[in-house]
């Protein structure tokens, strides 16, 4: 039996740099280096995508699911970007080797380049492989000129066809519009993002989070799901009106894009309460100023924080900002309801996603190559060529 085709979403993270910079330094911790920033990277795209295999310098991902929310498959891009650019300055402070490999790491860079179309999945010396002219496609645009269009080498570049099946703005979203000849290919639309700038705006942005030493109250639940799938389930409207008892959930992010300066409309019958996004950052936490429908009412500040729980569930904390004395009545009666009805929204919640999370399918994915982290302590000796 021919295998059948699949609709894909496909992308790869290769980094810049590594040709000049393996061709210049001592291997060992080259390698280290290397293995070190494509985990943190990798980890970070899964989900929504999964590993398909390793590429010298890059790595292949892909996910089947059927519909993406365009902000979800952003956040991933440009979070795997944000987490690399955060392990990169953590391991040069805390580096004490001096070999060339260690001085020369902040030469490292990422690009990511992603295409929607069709794939087969094949066996080829015993392991799947991804097939089909879009496969192609998402490798040949690897070879473009987009940094000298944008004048950088860490970008997303989008396919037209990725942009669409995403349903995205990209001109409202200020994405570049970019064009590549590819070989029997032909003519191919694409939209690209400058990541070191969005990466200058995420480094200078000031974070507000409800940290649980800081909270008035605090609720927490343990969720047996994915991370991802919480995340989505308390963001991504759709998803969100699905378990909470709101008539309705209208957002209203602008330039099409979820994230600082969202506002949530959640409307019960005649009235309606506000939720404006105040600080972002995906999957980890996100906080909200919520004005409710009452006269005089307090903003209250809340940080909705998704980690990492026991037995591989997601915890869940729901952080409620210190009030000001004169506010802290109200809230602790707002406070009281408000628990009443979660408690009960999670319980369906759970119902609706514990052990009904689709299993992709029998094939696991390859596995990461890990770092020994000795380029964080153990310099190169003397004797070491370069």
């Amino acid at each position: 039996m021919l295998p059948k085709a699949e609709a894909a979403y496909f992308a790869i993270a290769d980094i810049s740099g590594y040709t000049n910079f393996l061709a210049a330094v001592e291997l060992d911790h080259a390698q280290d280096i290397i293995a070190d920033f494509m985990d943190t990277v990798v980890k970070a795209l899964r989900p929504p995508f999964r590993l398909a295999k390793f590429e010298g310098d890059a790595a292949f991902v892909y996910t089947t699911a059927e519909k993406i929310d365009g902000s979800l498959l952003q956040d991933a891009i440009e979070g795997a970007y944000f987490k690399f650019r955060r392990r990169l300055r953590s391991v040069r402070q805390a580096s004490t080797c001096e070999c060339q490999a260690c001085v020369a790491m902040g030469d490292l860079d990422f690009k990511f380049v992603i295409h929607h179309g069709e794939m087969v999945k094949q066996k080829m010396g015993g392991r799947e492989e991804l097939a089909g002219r879009d496969v192609i496609l998402v490798h040949r645009l690897l070879k473009n000129t987009v940094g000298e269009k944008i004048g950088g080498r860490a970008y997303a570049l989008y396919s037209d066809a990725a942009i669409r099946a995403m349903g995205v703005d990209p001109v409202a979203q200020g994405l570049i519009a970019h064009h590549e000849t590819i070989d029997v290919i032909g003519d191919v639309t694409l939209w690209a993002r400058d990541l070191e700038a969005a990466w200058r705006q995420e480094d200078a942005q000031t974070r507000m989070q409800v940290t649980r030493d800081d909270a008035y109250a605090i609720l927490e639940f343990d969720i047996a799901a994915p991370r991802q799938t919480v995340w989505e389930f308390f963001t991504v409207p759709g998803q969100w009106q699905k378990w909470w008892d709101a008539d309705a959930i209208v957002e209203d992010s602008g330039k099409g894009r979820r994230g600082l300066g969202t506002k949530n409309h959640c409307m019960h019958g005649n009235h309606t309460v506000v939720e404006e996004m105040l600080d972002w950052r995906p999957t980890d936490y996100f906080t909200v100023g919520i004005t409710l429908p009452i006269p005089g009412a307090p903003r209250i500040v809340m940080t909705r924080a998704v980690l990492d729980g026991p037995d591989g569930m997601t915890h869940l904390e729901l952080r409620v900002a210190k009030p000001k004395p004169k506010d802290r009545e109200f809230v602790d009666g707002a406070a009281a309801k408000y628990t009443e009805r979660m408690t009960k929204a999670i319980a369906g919640l759970r119902s609706m996603l514990e052990g009904k999370q689709p299993v992709l399918d029998a094939v696991e994915d390859p596995a990461l190559t890990r770092s020994g982290g000795r380029f964080l302590t153990e310099p190169v000796k003397s004797g070491a060529r370069g």
